[in-house]
């Protein structure tokens, strides 16, 4: 029988964007289910969570996310433009979005028709990938296609159904704050959670101890 994982996600973390094809690639490869729960970031859940932090800690994690791509042989670049619109000066956070909630409606609708895990690693790809104005042209079409989607079909749901995916997202908020932990990327499996890029071969190992195997 699968075993099932439930990863907590964001499009604006780079943390999360440098897990996901080696979640996608456990996916693949072992006979687990991984279950996409879309969040929203720090950024629209705390709007004052940047100004509140020490600088040092945007600084540092800027380096460490360069530094942590590097290693791993994954490209990575700022996105342009940022999911969430931020004056980089003072932190603040602006109140008009237009970005965040469509990126999280259209996981949402991935989630809901099956591609959920498929689609968050594309579409990460496009945006901290290097990719120059993800938002415009055919990237995120194009991105949704090699997942098994089609966009304009998911922007039409989005419009119908927003109220509800958005119900979607608050539900996924609150589990997540029932398993442990605050942060993404976080996989809970049986329980127990584990934060971080950095955890996944912990989360793999412990999976072995449960009978993880290798699909056939």
């Amino acid at each position: 029988m699968s075993l099932t994982v439930d990863l907590y996600w964001s499009f604006r973390s780079p943390y999360s964007y440098l897990a996901t094809s080696r979640l996608a690639a456990l996916a693949r490869d072992f006979d687990v289910d991984i279950q996409v729960k879309i969040v929203a970031p720090l950024a629209v859940r705390d709007p004052e969570f940047f100004e509140r932090s020490d600088p040092r800690w945007m600084i540092y994690t800027i380096t460490d996310v360069a530094r942590v791509a590097e290693m791993m042989g994954i490209p990575i670049g700022a996105p342009n433009p940022d999911p969430i619109v931020q004056d980089i000066a003072t932190r603040a956070i602006a109140p008009e979005q237009p970005h965040i909630f469509r990126l999280l409606r259209l996981g949402v609708v991935a989630v809901e028709r099956g591609k959920g895990l498929a689609f968050i690693d594309e579409v990460s790809r496009v945006i901290w990938g290097g990719q120059v104005k993800w938002n415009e042209g055919d990237h995120l079409k194009e991105a949704a296609r090699r997942a098994g989607l089609d966009l304009d079909d998911m922007e039409a749901e989005v419009e119908r159904d927003r109220e509800r995916l958005d119900q979607v997202v608050e539900r996924n908020e609150a589990d997540q704050k029932q398993a442990g932990h605050w942060g993404v990327p976080l996989m809970v499996f049986n329980g127990e959670p584990f934060f971080g890029q950095d955890r996944i071969d912990c989360l793999q190992w412990r999976m072995q101890q449960h009978g993880l195997t290798k699909r056939s």
